[in-house]
This record gives structure tokens, sequence and C-alpha cells, in this order.
């Protein structure tokens, strides 16, 4: 059975998306287009009542937060395509923690640089210079703390990627390629030779081919 995924290929579906191929999974793609306000329609809300992406339908599971889906898969599919989950209790406990590391420190800093940046007169508002820079400052701390890790640990949860870092994947490419924020990878030897190694990955070239990031016009 094909999965049905929607959202863009941007950002939080791209973790999704990322997962299905590691995972040798046939996906298609519906898209919602989210500058026209089609995750407010009353049909996608009856999939997602939050009005976010991404969502998926598995023949009648449905399912949504992107997190949520990647481990779904993970878990449904573990002796398929890339272990993503760790092989004993110990491995999987540091992908979660360092999963949760991800959602809890270092998305919120680079959500908001993305929103500020380069959304903010697309959404209709202007930027903020004093949140760029909090924003900034606070996304450098977690970086400090993720080289002092990758200094021991070639990924964040050993030796084998994870989920941990693929949900890295869509805003640290952000912050590489349209932020002017690459020297936060870069001046960072250990993060910036994890962050070489994880976006070269077959999985992540095949979902950038799949679309790339537009403002509206």
């Amino acid at each position: 059975m094909v999965v049905k995924v929607y959202g863009s290929v941007d950002a939080s579906p791209q973790r999704v998306l990322a997962c299905l191929v590691e995972k040798e999974i046939d996906f298609e793609i519906i898209p919602i287009d989210l500058f026209k306000g089609e995750h407010k329609d009353p049909e996608f809300l009856k999939l997602q009542p939050f009005g976010q992406v991404p969502v998926i339908q598995d023949g009648d599971y449905t399912l949504y937060e992107s997190r949520a889906i990647m481990r779904y898969y993970a878990e449904k599919f573990k002796s398929q395509g890339t272990e993503l989950l760790g092989k004993t209790i110990e491995e999987r406990g540091l992908v979660e923690q360092w999963l949760e590391v991800e959602a809890q420190r270092f998305h919120p800093p680079v959500y908001k640089l993305v929103v500020h940046i380069l959304l903010a007169s697309a959404l209709g508002f202007r930027s903020d210079p004093k949140i760029i820079q909090e924003s900034e400052a606070k996304l450098g701390k977690v970086l400090d703390i993720y080289e002092e890790r990758l200094s021991k640990s070639k990924y964040f949860a050993g030796d084998f990627f994870s989920l941990a870092d693929l949900s890295h994947l869509p805003f640290s490419q952000h912050l590489v390629s349209d932020l002017g924020k690459e020297h936060m990878i870069r001046d960072r030897k250990h993060v910036s030779a994890w962050w070489d190694d994880i976006s070269d990955r077959p999985s992540w070239k095949k979902v950038l081919q799949l679309g790339v990031f537009e403002l509206p016009k």
C-alpha cells in the first residue's frame, strides 16, 4: 500500500519523506499549500484539527506530527530498510533523548530564524532583529553542546545513523542554504563533519529532488 503524505516538500514534511525513503516505503505526496491557506480547509481539518502538516494516511490509519510519524514507521518496519531506532534498549533510549533535544532545544530557535529571516514578508509581518539575534544566540549554545557530543560519537545516538540525526535535516538545510547562517555549522568541526555526512545520504538527496522551497510571488 502507498502511504499518502499531506504537506509541502519542505520543513517538517521532509522528515517524514526522508524516513519513508530510508525505510523503503512507497509514498505519494498530496500537496498542501500553506501560503494559500489550504491547511485551514475544512476537509483537511478533518485529518488534522490543528491545521498543520504533515499528515499521513496509511490505508484507514491517519497520523500527524512529523516525529510521531517517523517513530511509527521506524517501529512498524523495523526490519526493513535502515535501522533508525537502535538495536538495544539503551541505543533506543539515546535515540529518543536526542530526538527530544532536537524538538525542544534545536527546533525552536532555528524555526524562529526561518520565520523572521525567510518568511516574514510572505506572512505579512516585519522581521524582528532582536528575535533573530536572540534565536541565533540560543541556537549557538545548542550547537556548542552538539559539537561536544559529536566529538565523541559519529552520530547523536552512537556510531549509527538514527531518527535523532534524520530529524535535524530539514531545518539544518535551511540554516546552510537559505538563512545565510552556514557558518554556524562550519565553525564547529565535528558538527560540520556530521552535517556533511547526513546531508550526503541518498535518502536526503532524493527528498531534495522532490521539490525546492519557494516563496509565493
